[in-house]
């Protein structure tokens, strides 16, 4: 009760409650809390305001005052008196009757005749079936149409609309069995176009305006329930909370902060907020209900899957009649689980939705499922006709065509808008004969620039919800950002066989057709570009030029296919034939401009032997212009990747340093065979371009290929939308040096020999998938504070340091002769590395491996692994060994020096035997 509420607010100090149920927003709970919790913020509308459900007589006589649409109506409080008028109305005259109170949602009732009305209206007043809910009976028209659930954000001042929903009732797949509290829902709602959106809106902000003069202001959650009848939105009713499943799908889509868009709407400032929602993304939910529901259902199933699903991507699992026993879930209630998926269309988030479905069930004592879901949710909306939006300038004939098939069924499509720059063109009476719902419009070009012009027609075009623009007798020249906007989305007939006689019109086109004496002629639907019919063509159309043959004969014989071919067009754009490179999620712009922005990073890295040029189909590298002589010069190949540190870079949103990373997982492998570096290419995958993270990670490479000396003189940027998801990517590099054959390494190697060993730059780019592991174990995100060393800021950035390259440290080395071998201390660590630049017969020693570095040590605490795992995973501070002869040590280390290496460690000598042999411990 409110009282309990109130006593758990001043307990834990609420800042905020947020009333959910009707049922205490209609008990008075946000007047109560207004005066024993005066500082509380309490987003719900008040008693008075809560009205609006708690008594649908009191709704239909507001809306009805307002001139907000909704259905004819009667209220009654009299038995008879409802009969009698039952019994006044015409036997085709279908009504709904439903309980004036608050029913939980059931006291709606759907009479299909005269006799069952009369029968409803007993039930709710005679037989109190809805109880004291039903003392008033409202009886209104009965009304057709896809019904949209559509909540706004309510300051008592004004109305933000949220993205409209529709749900599913019925029990069973194709709307049929008993009702519900709902078994899915998904948004935004296709049936709901951008102007429907602004019109119910409207309506939301009307009511809100209207309830605040009346003395009752209204802040909260309003959900207009509304039908989209042939004659527009009507108002069905209205429910003074967010709804079940409704919400779930609704709330995903919020951009903006929840907690400050419902702090705005108790200030009354909510026009200070900017209300966002995400873009190109719908969402998708699932109701998992217990066997049975609504009716008899059993309960205390336990819950199986949970986590795999709540691990899907883009999934979440939202509880309702759920309960937790002992640590195991178990079902309490018939409607237990929604299952909401997101994508980037309808389609996607469904699939994501039943994927997480998928990993669940309720097990039953012995041991049957008992889990009910519909498999059908959305199916109507997937399946949704194509939006036509119409363009003409004329009589419009070749749109008749397309008008009957669309009626009849041929096309799952509808014409949705139609626009003139005439405005008595008769195109636009064929607009109008279709019905209110088809915007016609005639849009005056005077004072208008080109560009302007067309910006109005395409805000009317997806205003409508237009999807496809089909140009039919239009006579007007587009402007290039209309055409860019409506890429592979815009088709136009013209009356000749393009590329012939491309810019003419009408009848111009078929004398011209003559004059050059051909035997055929015919019509071309082509996609609409910047260039006047230079579009790609879609579909052609023909008909032979017989002898006499007039303008206007040819005319009359190539008009009547112009109607067939654009319906042939659009059944292709139905199928998905007519698209682009773009629209499949693939834009050669941004691959374009990725190159513009990463060129002058490439000419960087410019040297002998190369011009590190972008753009070609191959790099070219000159041997002899870079000082080796071929006959006596090996190549050396060596290719990487960065690992699972990409997905650090990618979490953290820090791209600059992972190139690096890739050239030196490369480079560094070269030099261990004795080469220096030449040049390299990159491959970059993702599934979405994005252009500016993209040219960090390049010129990051840049960069690389800058310290190593080495050309970057090509790569491959690959944009493949079904196979990477949102914000992945991959990288891989290839990376070709050049060694004289008789300085290839290892070679000379013995007992003996000393081992020097260069510092790490930190963990590189190995071991990462532990590293994760570890972090989440110790519940550190990538911004958090970094633990084991206070100056590196944050976890992220200690992590994202990049490999460190060896390549000018060891070549001065190489040339001058002093190195017998080398090892890279990469996956495995330097007991597995070390060894590969060993001959048979010749082990080790360790004897003076460094303490460990900060980060290291973190790893070893946290991890738990012993000396031997740590060496064995990470490089734990040695990035690269270097085996040189006893005797020219100290040239070494003078060299190193000079070439910018500080610390050169003693690490050890080689000996008899085999392995690495610890002789020092890791401090």
């Amino acid at each position: 009760d409110n009282a309990t509420v109130i006593g758990l607010v001043k307990r834990i100090d609420a800042k905020m409650v947020v009333v959910g149920p009707e049922a205490p927003l209609v008990d008075g709970l946000v007047d109560e809390l207004a005066v024993e919790c005066p500082q509380v913020k309490a987003f719900g509308p008040s008693k008075a305001a809560a009205e609006l459900e708690a008594s649908k007589a009191f709704t239909k006589d507001f809306l009805q005052e307002h001139n907000i649409p909704t259905a004819k109506y009667r209220n009654f409080t009299d038995v008879a008196e409802a009969l009698v008028y039952v019994e006044s109305l015409d036997d085709d005259d279908r009504q709904v009757v439903k309980a004036s109170g608050l029913a939980a949602g059931k006291g709606v009732l759907l009479p299909t005749n005269k006799e069952e009305t009369i029968a409803a209206v007993k039930e709710i007043m005679s037989d109190k079936a809805f109880g004291a809910a039903g003392d008033t009976c409202v009886i209104e028209s009965f009304m057709t149409g896809p019904e949209a659930s559509c909540l706004a954000f309510c300051d008592g001042k004004t109305a933000v609309l949220m993205p409209a929903a529709q749900d599913h009732k019925r029990a069973l797949d194709n709307d049929e069995g008993l009702n519900t509290g709902g078994m899915g829902a998904y948004s935004p709602a296709p049936c709901v176009t951008p102007d429907l959106q602004k019109e119910i809106e409207a309506m939301c902000i009307k009511t809100v305006q209207k309830m605040a003069e009346r003395g009752t202001p209204y802040v909260g959650c309003l959900y207009a329930g509304m039908m989209l009848t042939p004659n527009g939105p009507s108002m069905l009713e209205y429910n003074c909370r967010f709804g079940d499943p409704e919400t779930q799908v609704v709330l995903p889509l919020l951009e903006s902060d929840l907690y400050e868009v419902m702090t705005a709407c108790c200030d009354g400032n909510l026009e200070s907020v900017d209300v966002r929602f995400k873009e190109n993304t719908s969402a998708a939910t699932v109701v998992c209900a217990a066997k049975g529901y609504p009716e008899a259902y059993p309960k205390g199933m336990s819950i199986n899957g949970l986590d795999d699903a709540n691990a899907v991507e883009n999934v979440k699992v939202y509880h309702a009649g759920t309960k937790l026993d002992d640590s195991v879930t178990r079902c309490s209630g018939g409607r237990v689980l929604a299952v909401t998926g997101m994508g980037s269309n309808l389609k996607t988030a469904l699939q994501s939705a039943y994927q997480g479905l998928e990993k669940l069930d309720f097990i039953g004592d012995n041991n049957e499922s008992l889990m009910h879901h519909r498999t059908d949710i959305a199916k109507g909306a997937i399946g949704k006709k194509l939006r036509i939006g119409i363009l003409g300038s004329t009589r419009g004939t070749a749109l008749i065509p397309v008008i009957e098939a669309c009626a009849c069924g041929k096309l799952n499509a509808e014409i949705v808008a139609v626009v003139s720059n005439k405005s008595d063109a008769p195109i636009l009476d064929k607009g109008r004969a279709l019905g209110v719902t088809v915007t016609t419009k005639f849009i005056s070009s005077k004072g208008l620039s080109r560009a302007q012009y067309d910006a109005e027609c395409t805000a009317t075009l997806l205003g409508a919800g237009a999807e496809l623009v089909l140009l039919v007798g239009y006579m007007r020249i587009l402007s290039k950002p209309f055409t860019d906007f409506w890429a592979g989305r815009c088709i136009n007939v013209h009356p000749s066989l393009l590329p012939k006689h491309a810019g003419g019109m009408d009848l111009a086109v078929h004398q011209a057709v003559i004059d050059a004496g051909e035997e055929e002629t015919g019509c071309t639907i082509h996609q609409v570009t910047e260039a006047v019919d230079g579009g790609p063509i879609v579909i052609q159309k023909k008909v032979k030029v017989e002898q006499g043959e007039t303008a206007e004969s040819l005319k009359a014989k190539v008009q009547p296919l112009e109607g067939t071919a654009f319906i042939e067009a659009v059944e292709m754009f139905c199928r998905g034939e007519v698209i682009s490179y773009a629209d499949a999620g693939v834009s050669i712009d941004a691959g374009n401009e990725l190159v513009d922005l990463i060129k002058p990073a490439c000419k960087a890295t410019i040297r002998a032997g190369c011009d590190a040029d972008l753009g070609g189909f191959g790099g070219l590298f000159d041997l002899a212009a870079a000082g080796y002589d071929s006959s006596n010069t090996v190549l050396i190949g060596a290719t990487d990747g960065v690992g699972t540190k990409l997905r650090i870079a990618q979490k953290y949103g820090k791209h600059d340093f992972v190139g690096i990373d890739l050239v030196a997982m490369c480079v560094n492998d070269l030099i261990v065979a004795g080469g220096e570096p030449l040049f390299f290419l990159d491959y970059y995958a993702t599934g979405h371009l994005e252009v500016n993270e993209a040219a960090a990670v390049v010129k990051g490479i840049a960069e690389g290929c800058r310290q190593a000396g080495c050309g970057l003189i090509g790569g491959e940027t690959a944009e493949m939308p079904s196979m990477y998801a949102p914000g992945d990517y991959d990288l891989a590099g290839f990376s070709v040096g050049a060694v004289h054959r008789d300085r290839i390494l290892p070679k000379n190697v013995s007992a003996g020999d000393v081992l020097l060993g260069l510092p790490s730059s930190g963990i590189h780019s190995n071991g990462f998938s532990l590293v994760r592991r570890l972090l989440d174990k110790e519940n550190l995100e990538y911004t958090s504070p970094c633990p084991w060393d206070s100056s590196a800021g944050t976890v992220g950035d200690s992590l994202l340091t990049p490999t460190k390259i060896y390549v000018k440290g060891c070549l001065p080395l190489l040339k001058e002769g002093f190195l017998n071998g080398l090892a890279h201390i990469t996956g495995g660590g330097l007991l597995e590395n070390l060894p590969r630049s060993l001959p048979d017969g010749v082990g080790a020693d360790i004897t003076g491996h460094p303490a460990l570095p900060s980060v290291f040590k973190w790893m070893q605490t946290a991890s738990g692994l012993d000396d031997h795992e740590m060496l064995r995973t990470f490089n734990c501070g040695i990035g690269m060994v270097l085996i040189v002869k006893k005797e020219s040590v100290d040239a070494t280390k003078e060299l190193l020096q000079n070439s910018g290496e500080e610390v050169v460690y003693d690490l050890g000598v080689l000996v008899d035997g085999s392995g690495v042999n610890m002789k020092s411990q890791l401090a």
